[in-house]
């Protein structure tokens, strides 16, 4: 009876391995079939195919360095813009930061201050922490390219850090299209800003171009370049306001419209979150669920730096108002949301006791910095 169980198991073991043997010659037949052809081919050739190959494997070891190395990533890179600006005298022309209530007019010196706006500067930083700092992942060639054509954003691997920016991006997209409408005019009844402009339509700009394409067929200006030259424009704008020469229109009524934009574009993010965890319950094994929560966590990010450095442009009316305890929870909210670090992203059910739901943890945040500024957009609107 013994024997019979030996030879059972052993058998058994014999077949499992029979089976993980074909299993890596079928796997390495393609190789073995190139490895031959390679040797029989002449010198030359194997020259400019050793070449090309080592080419490709220094392109895709770069390609994982870049993705899993994130430069100046900095939780607390905020504190930087807590501070209020040192105010400078006012020109006669009339520009610079307009501060104080409603009642407040470009023409009058007394409501003005000539100092550069660090919702600007922190906008023109998060940029160049994106596409200078780190090298814009989006529109990199493998990337594009993806894993043997699958979507990159569709497998668990080298797309978090993608992810990330793009999430940043859209705060920066979010505040400059405010900077053009309402925070760099008088009464958004001025002319538009140039530069403000011009940043604007650079960032704009679509967030996967290669130096070449498709559609339409021929080279193009990658995605870094406009963004790098939209860097450049927010900080020109930065120095003429600094010598009076612009305006920052730093009013109630449009700080009320900053946050109501800014309170839409993460309700819009708050809804993708909700609907990925409500209908995909893959715990560990959704390979979707990473690239959202690492775009809701880049624009929780950005947004953190920009509501900070808002804070100082609207310091007037944030105190006028009685509004430091709110922002001060904001803020604290904000920097509690960038505290959720999971190694590997789990979107579990939010039941579920053995694979978390981290979309859902993130999603919780996001609501509670909504909340917070829903709760500042009413009594502005008092």
């Amino acid at each position: 009876m013994l024997d019979a169980i030996v030879t059972f198991f052993t058998r058994a073991f014999q077949a499992v391995g029979r089976g993980l043997g074909l299993a890596v010659a079928f796997v390495l037949r393609p190789f073995v079939w190139l490895g031959r052809w390679f040797t029989q081919r002449g010198v030359i050739l194997k020259v400019v195919l050793g070449v090309l190959l080592l080419g490709l494997v220094g392109l895709y070891g770069y390609f994982f360095w870049t993705t899993q190395r994130w430069t100046n990533f900095d939780t607390d890179y905020a504190r930087a813009y807590q501070r209020t600006a040192e105010v400078k005298p006012s020109e006669p022309s009339g520009a610079g930061i307009i501060t104080g209530d409603d009642e407040a007019k470009p023409g009058d010196g007394a409501a003005q201050t000539c100092r550069r706006s660090l919702v600007v500067g922190a906008t023109a930083d998060l940029v160049d922490f994106n596409v200078n700092q780190n090298a814009w992942i989006s529109s990199m060639l493998l990337y594009k390219l993806g894993l043997f054509g699958l979507d990159w954003d569709r497998t668990p691997y080298f797309d978090n850090k993608a992810a990330f920016q793009r999430g940043v991006n859209q705060a920066i997209r979010r505040t400059t299209i405010e900077l053009v409408d309402t925070l760099g005019r008088v009464r958004g009844t001025s002319q538009i800003d140039a530069d403000l402009q011009s940043a604007r339509g650079a960032l704009q700009f679509d967030e996967t171009t290669w130096y070449f394409g498709l559609s339409p067929f021929g080279p193009k200006t990658p995605t870094p370049s406009f963004y790098r030259a939209a860097i450049k424009d927010l900080r020109k704008f930065n120095d003429r306001l600094e010598k009076c020469e612009a305006v920052f229109d730093a009013r109630a009524d449009n700080l009320l419209q900053f946050i109501d934009r800014i309170a839409n574009d993460i309700g819009a993010t708050s809804a993708i979150l909700r609907e990925r965890s409500e209908h995909y319950n893959g715990g560990w094994f959704d390979t979707r669920a990473d690239d959202r929560f690492w775009f809701a966590y880049g624009q929780l990010y950005g947004y953190y730096g920009i509501l900070t450095a808002a804070r100082a442009d609207f310091h007037d009316v944030i105190a006028q108002r009685g509004l430091v305890a709110l922002w001060d929870e904001l803020e604290e909210q904000l920097r509690a949301s960038l505290r959720i670090q999971p190694f590997i992203i789990s979107n579990g059910a939010e039941s579920g006791w053995l694979m978390p739901s981290h979309l859902a943890t993130l999603g919780f945040y996001v609501l509670r910095v909504r909340s917070n500024l829903v709760e500042i957009r009413l009594v502005l609107d008092r």
